[in-house]
């Protein structure tokens, strides 16, 4: 993987979820517990700073140790645990991990590390989101072919396909605001989530450690409530697969008889080891790669959901595997859909030329809709159909066939039919599409 460098994923975010920053955010849970037990009056104030002190560095943990250890007991917070008890000095050490559990660490480390993924993810997504609605704008009454079953249908502009592309992304944007605040809640409640080990001083100390670390003290334990993570997991998954539909459509767009948009092009990008003409759509072939690898791990973290009694046994472990590679592939998806909308090449003149290379049938239900007023539908869709396989067997402008049919010129004449062929003036709500979706940008509220 390391030979494909950032096509995968971000390296900030494979930095966030990297054994280094892992261990650091274990480290701030066992640093907040210290503090908040040490205000509630649980364990020494003295004993606290020195577990603070010794926290405050995670380049001083030894991780192959940790590593090692985690292959024999199964987890790494023990060794962790053990390592930063030595640091913190034979006296202080003794109250590390006060009255916690490993799931405790690790979950409460889990949601620390989501925080900062949002982080991350939520610049991409908004500049996509920025330059889609600029792209709509721009190009609202640029006409292009509409395509259903890959074949021409009826006209349509681009500022509306951007409008399409744009409007799941303002919904997918505030679910994800959402799910990562939702996920924001702290992980606390000892061996079967009674706290029992802490006495009469176990909310208290909960409700502190929550304060310490910005996050939620949640009214129950979630030892085997992992709806939040999969939330996270579901809500990137739906994202990423919009996008992977942007880089679908651009990759359709960008074949060279189509060629009416193009990614971003720069020397050597997309190259062809055997062909110097080449430019492939390589953004977009990653941003679908992405996605079905977040595609493949989201059942996983709803596998993980029904976990056994108090503490699950397999189905919650999963969640190591599936939840920092889905937001790893996900930073892959957003980062690569940025690049591609910022940068995107749109040739309105080649949409235009597209359009008219059916000669005139990709408007044919304007004239059937015309005729309907006069004859009714079926027998209208009758004629226009009749008419157009004469154009496609004689290769003739559907204008020139129709013009002459009988059936057609007694209702309709030519210059009429010529306005009714005319793409540009059968766009429908084209336009409308694009002002609302720009209208309800407007509208959203800035940041979470």
């Amino acid at each position: 993987m390391e030979l494909f460098g950032a096509l995968y994923g971000t390296a900030a975010m494979r930095e966030a979820f990297g054994a280094r920053r892992r261990v650091a955010a274990m480290l701030r849970f066992e640093s907040a517990l210290a503090r908040a037990e040490a205000r509630a009056g649980v364990i020494p104030e003295d004993a606290a700073a020195a577990i603070e002190a010794a926290a405050a560095d995670p380049e001083r943990i030894d991780l192959a140790a940790i590593a090692a250890s985690a292959d024999t007991v199964g987890y790494p917070v023990v060794a962790l645990t053990k390592q930063l008890a030595r640091l913190a000095g034979d006296d202080a050490g003794r109250y590390v991990h006060w009255g916690a559990t490993t799931q405790d660490v690790l979950d409460s480390a889990t949601v620390l590390q989501l925080r900062d993924a949002w982080a991350l993810l939520a610049p991409d997504l908004d500049a996509t989101i920025e330059a889609l609605a600029a792209l709509a704008k721009l190009h609202r009454d640029d006409t292009m072919p509409g395509r259903t079953h890959l074949q021409h249908a009826l006209p349509i502009t681009f500022g509306y396909a951007c409008a399409v592309w744009l409007a799941p992304l303002l919904e997918h944007r505030r679910r994800l605001r959402d799910v990562f605040a939702r996920s924001r809640v702290l992980q606390f409640g000892g061996a079967v989530g009674t706290l029992a080990s802490l006495g009469a001083r176990g909310r208290e100390v909960a409700l502190a450690l929550a304060c310490e670390l910005d996050l939620h003290a949640a009214d129950a334990p979630w030892h085997v409530d992992r709806s939040a993570f999969a939330e996270v997991a579901c809500a990137l998954g739906i994202a990423c697969g919009s996008l992977a539909k942007i880089a679908t459509d651009v990759i359709l767009l960008m074949q060279t008889e189509v060629a009416e948009a193009a990614e971003p092009h720069a020397p050597g990008r997309g190259g062809s080891s055997t062909m110097p003409q080449k430019r492939n759509p390589i953004a977009s072939e990653y941003v679908i790669a992405a996605t079905r690898g977040v595609h493949a791990l989201v059942p996983l973290m709803l596998q993980a959901m029904p976990g056994d009694h108090q503490r699950s046994t397999g189905p919650w472990q999963s969640e190591e595997i599936a939840l920092p590679q889905i937001c790893v592939l996900a930073s892959a998806a957003f980062a690569h859909a940025r690049t591609i909308v910022e940068g995107l090449s749109v040739d309105a003149a080649r949409m235009r030329a597209n359009l008219d290379e059916t000669h005139g049938l990709i408007v044919a239900e304007a004239v059937s809709m015309a005729l309907a007023e006069r004859v009714g539908h079926a027998r209208a869709h009758a004629i226009v159909e009749s008419a157009s396989s004469e154009a496609i067997a004689a290769r003739r402008p559907l204008l020139d066939v129709l013009a002459v049919r009988p059936d057609v010129a007694a209702h309709v004449d030519r210059a009429q039919l010529a306005e009714l062929l005319d793409p540009a003036r059968y766009v429908g709500e084209a336009g409308a599409v694009v002002d609302r979706v720009l209208a309800s940008i407007a509208a959203e509220p800035n940041g979470l």
